[in-house]
């Protein structure tokens, strides 16, 4: 048996669209194919970008609601006055411009599985309505007194610590507690270096194809740059790092000058190495500038956006690392302190 056939063999079945075979995206998997047919409720956590939606539609894909609606929401991408309507729906003339009666995303799930994305932005008058779907499975439009049936599965989502948001109040216990019947936890692409050459393949070839340019291979020096980043944006930052090479290649071989500059140097300083110059020059202090935003940007992730947490990582006092985010235009997350 060779190893790719040997790879298909011992490969979890809901992982049939997943690149990559590193141990732990493996027993994410494995995890999936032995709760995706419980229809239990499902938290999956981890940094931003390491494919928690993608986690979810294989859960509800590898269940018994495969063939029902896959619906997700981005519970940090709707405003709080209106999240309310968008999930459970409203009846007509239940607020000023509500023209019509509208069926919410719950109704649009029946049967199937709804995604609660960036769960830890929801707010606390929706975690009461959420917290009566999960131990009833009803629920009611806005300005409706009738009771509906909510038949989904729900899979919640989030990149922040709900430890410590339910310690300082922020998140109730004990939805928290109804919600974390299975967690899954996703590794950061740090941990899973052995995934990102076929990652980087997959990626390309997809950019090509959507460019309408032939298909662009990546030199053994450019996949060697990128395995040695830390990559605080994850898959998602690799996937958009990819299509930057691709659409700014001169030819058909992506080399470590078509990467962006933090590739070219200060990679090394993460190793303990001394950064290097590269030929080609560097701007100064845009490097500078973008590699300390990245340690930042890793520090308030790593800590779900806990500023005094995040300021200790990084050696600083919180007023200096307030004062840094200010200047820097960092957005904000719920959940920080």
């Amino acid at each position: 048996m060779n190893d790719k056939i040997a790879d298909q063999a011992t490969r979890p079945h809901s992982m049939e669209q997943t690149v990559g075979s590193s141990a732990a995206i493996t027993e994410v998997y494995r995890i999936v194919d032995r709760i995706a047919p419980s229809g239990c409720t499902v938290l999956i956590t981890g940094e931003s970008g390491t494919g928690k939606e993608l986690v979810a539609q294989a859960v509800h894909s590898s269940s018994p609601r495969a063939s029902m609606p896959f619906v997700a929401v981005n519970c940090g991408a709707i405003p709080e006055a209106l999240l309310e309507s968008e999930l459970f729906g409203h009846i007509r003339g239940a607020f000023t411009g509500a023209h019509a009666t509208t069926s919410g995303r719950l109704a649009a799930a029946k049967g199937g599985t709804l995604l609660l994305d960036e769960l830890g932005e929801l707010p606390h008058a929706l975690q009461v309505k959420l917290l009566r779907v999960l131990q009833t499975q009803e629920y009611s439009p806005v300005g409706d007194s009738r009771t509906h049936r909510a038949d989904v599965r729900i899979v919640a989502a989030t990149n922040i610590d709900l430890d410590a948001a339910v310690a300082s109040g922020k998140f109730r216990e004990d939805l928290y507690y109804r919600l974390n019947v299975i967690q899954i936890v996703l590794p950061p692409l740090r941990e899973r270096r052995g995934d990102i050459a076929p990652l980087v393949k997959h990626f390309a070839a997809i950019s090509a194809a959507r460019l309408g340019r032939p298909p662009i291979a990546f030199s053994p020096a450019a996949i060697s740059a990128m395995e040695e980043w830390s990559w605080p944006g994850n898959v998602r930052e690799l996937e958009n790092t990819v299509e930057r090479a691709v659409i700014l290649c001169g030819s058909d071989m992506v080399e470590p000058q078509d990467l962006p500059t933090r590739f070219s140097g200060l990679s090394s300083r993460e190793r303990g190495g001394a950064a290097e110059l590269p030929d080609s020059g560097i701007d100064l202090r845009a490097t500078v500038e973008e590699f300390e935003n990245n340690l930042i940007r890793q520090a308030l992730e790593r800590t779900g956006w806990n500023k005094n947490r995040a300021a200790r990582l990084l050696g600083l006092n919180r007023t200096t690392l307030v004062e840094m985010l200010k200047r820097k235009r960092f957005s904000s997350r719920a959940g920080a302190a």
